[in-house]
């Protein structure tokens, strides 16, 4: 089963196709997750979630009165604890409901320190393992992670660029068949490797012996486009 979370980012950072991936995974039955704030975001929009987790505190009384009525799993947690909310919902999500693959909405934008919580906690041993069943996409970006390995990365259509961020330490990492490839690298430190390109078959062969990585799809705001 495959699982779409929203969390509480901003409404400016939505995909362009949201609404409509939404209403797509919703056919497939796929589990539909709202994170805090993503609970009432997914209210309006007409959808109401099969899970719902956070402490609900961005929430005003009323609202939070909307999604209980008709949310089937409500799982409350407190503000002052050791995982947020994501991480939460990770949990239940895989360990629960046995999801094979999480699309995370409103991921970005916003606080950047929940936005750095997002990306970092793959690094996180009860979370790794889950690392390479994640996407986190926003309104310009498409965000996949990756563990120790040979990974061939495909282009998603309408990205233009792509980069490599390591979180970790990595050792031995290779791009291969990109516009920029790289052989053999070594870092003891997270470093971001922006404003790659993909040619010709628009696959790019990334493989590394140590770390995690996170694989960033990119392209340019456009501006006249409609959420």
């Amino acid at each position: 089963m495959k699982a779409v979370a929203l969390l509480g980012g901003p409404k400016s950072q939505w995909p362009a196709f949201m609404k409509k991936q939404i209403f797509a995974a919703k056919k497939r039955d796929s589990l539909l997750i709202g994170v805090d704030r993503g609970s009432i975001l997914l209210a309006e929009l007409g959808l109401v979630p099969d899970l719902a987790v956070g402490d609900f505190d961005s929430l005003k009384k009323n609202e939070l009165n909307i999604i209980e009525q008709y949310i089937p799993d409500m799982r409350y947690s407190v503000p002052e604890k050791d995982l947020t909310d994501t991480e939460l919902m990770l949990k239940y999500a895989f360990e629960d409901y046995q999801i094979n693959f999480l699309t995370l909405l409103g991921a970005t934008g916003g606080r950047l320190d929940h936005f750095m919580t997002n990306m970092l906690m793959m690094l996180k041993p009860e979370f790794n393992a889950w690392a390479e069943k994640i996407e986190i996409i926003d309104q310009q970006n498409l965000v996949k992670f990756y563990n120790p390995g040979n990974h061939t990365i495909k282009r998603r259509p309408g990205y233009t660029y792509f980069g490599i961020v390591t979180l970790s330490e990595v050792k031995n990492l290779n791009i291969n068949g990109a516009k920029y490839n790289l052989s053999s690298y070594f870092n003891s430190y997270p470093i971001s490797l922006s404003s790659n390109e993909f040619v010709q078959h628009n696959l790019v062969n990334v493989s590394f012996n140590e770390g995690v990585v996170a694989v960033i799809q990119s392209k340019d705001i456009n501006r006249f486009q409609k959420i």
